[in-house]
């Protein structure tokens, strides 16, 4: 059963960092390609962040590029989400999902399995 827990939200002032972790279990870590996701209260769920396991190729979207980054540890199953300089834009509930298909993408719809929600607040 593949089971993904995400951990590290909280509340951090405007120009502060923080960094999420995700626990994967019960799949071939090497065989998928991660995503970090985040859903603003009235927003779509969108895509942050991926990297794909097999090559460690990632992708960053344009909204958090130079102050999010993704990175994993293979030999745990553990992925994280780095972010710096952050704005109280960043404010969502953040998700990491997996999907069996080695190439990054921000499409949500292409993910198969989510881990439950960590709150992330920015204040001004």
């Amino acid at each position: 059963e593949v089971q993904l827990q995400a951990s590290g939200g909280g509340l951090v002032q405007t120009g502060g960092s923080l960094r999420l972790s995700c626990a994967a279990s019960g799949f071939r870590f090497n065989d998928y390609t991660i995503g970090w996701f985040r859903q603003a209260p009235g927003r779509e769920r969108e895509g942050v962040a991926c990297k794909q396991l097999s090559d460690g190729s990632t992708y960053i979207a344009g909204s958090v590029r130079g102050r999010f980054t993704i990175s994993t540890d293979n030999s745990q199953n553990m992925a994280y989400l780095q972010m710096n300089r952050m704005k109280p834009e960043d404010t969502a509930v953040y998700y990491c999902a997996v999907r069996k298909f080695l190439r990054n993408s921000e499409s949500r719809d292409e993910y198969d399995f989510w881990g439950q929600g960590t709150q992330v607040t920015v204040s001004s």
